[in-house]
């Protein structure tokens, strides 16, 4: 796939559009005031591969925490602001990475110009949040509800002013909780600018629904060519978020570190249990450190010939199965030494 050339910005230390790799995001869930349980919460996002954190900052005692909770932390922190432009003047002074406002709602213009030139004298991005539940009434009135047209016109309006008070290094979000509406919005801006594009299903809901809702909308537009950061948003630890995102941009082509494991659905012709054997091996590899394509599959019509491409795999017939690499059969082996003969393979790797 191509990548749009979208514009580089800088986030702490790390850097999102120009073609650099896809950033996966995730917020706490903790009250941000309380830095010991935040922290401690943005530790495991990091040990999961979370590589930029939000936390929202509701009020003064959550923006006295921001400094505390950025100088214990190894990955780009973010405040999420509304209303109170206040708060975002706090948190770029205490350190933050990237502030994610609407400009719109904050007040006067001469307060956007303040968090502006703030960010700016600070080399502190900005991205602009446009979220269908809180699209300006007037939009909902010209287009009827929230649309992709709408979302995209928001989020122009918030850019324009920005531009106004010479600010530039932004970055636009336009979700919602519909997949088609939230597709089309990041089609259209795309199209028409080249600021970098964070993803997002908004409300996408428990790890159920958010999961197929996430894989459709961020994966379908990451297969396009869309997007420079992205978050899949649960009802559920956000740990949880970090596992289904390095899934999507495995499946979408876009990284390759870690196990991909492929595995046949089983039909009429499979004659091992193979579903508990897929199971066990996903659960075996879930800490494997290597870059490897696994293939477990259920009789010789899928593997090792259809799994070729695999750099390691298994294949079952009646009570006993194969283990094969890159296509070769290594040797058979009884079912119940399946999982523990695949294990020695990708160890030898």
């Amino acid at each position: 796939m191509t990548r749009k050339d979208t514009k580089v910005i800088q986030i702490g230390d790390r850097v999102i559009g120009g073609g650099n790799p896809v950033l996966i995001q995730s917020m706490c869930n903790t009250n941000t005031a309380d830095v010991e349980a935040t922290v401690e919460q943005i530790h495991r996002l990091e040990k999961a591969g979370c590589q930029i954190v939000r936390v929202a900052v509701p009020d003064q005692a959550a923006a006295a925490a921001v400094g505390r909770i950025r100088s214990r932390i190894h990955v780009p922190l973010v405040a999420d602001i509304h209303f109170d432009y206040k708060l975002a003047l706090q948190c770029v002074d205490s350190g933050i990475d990237k502030i994610r406002i609407n400009p719109g709602n904050i007040g006067a213009e001469d307060r956007v110009k303040a968090v502006a030139d703030a960010c700016r004298k600070n080399d502190i991005p900005i991205r602009i949040g446009v979220n269908g539940g809180s699209l300006e009434k007037p939009l909902l009135r010209k287009y009827g509800g929230v649309t992709a047209e709408a979302l995209v016109e928001s989020a122009f309006g918030h850019v324009a002013l920005l531009n106004k008070f010479d600010f530039d290094d932004i970055c636009i979000s336009v979700k919602c909780s519909s997949v088609p509406v939230t597709i089309r919005a990041y089609q259209l801006l795309h199209e028409r600018c080249s600021y970098p594009l964070h993803l997002g299903v908004t409300e996408a809901g428990t790890p159920k629904q958010g999961v197929v809702k996430s894989a459709i909308g961020i994966g379908g537009l990451l297969c396009l060519g869309i997007g420079d950061t992205f978050r899949v948003t649960l009802t559920a630890d956000p740990v949880e978020e970090i596992g289904v995102a390095k899934d999507i941009l495995k499946a979408a082509g876009l990284r390759r570190e870690g196990v991909n494991l492929i595995a046949c659905p089983t039909c009429g012709r499979t004659k091992i249990d193979l579903i508990p054997i897929a199971e066990e091996v996903e659960r075996r590899l879930a800490d494997c450190g290597k870059t490897l394509t696994v293939a477990v599959m259920g009789c010789v019509v899928n593997g090792p010939g259809e799994a070729a491409a695999a750099d390691v795999g298994i294949a079952g017939g009646n009570g006993e199965g194969l283990v094969f690499r890159k296509g070769e059969v290594l040797r058979k082996v009884p079912q119940d030494k399946l999982v523990d003969a695949l294990m020695e393979e990708i160890e030898r790797l």
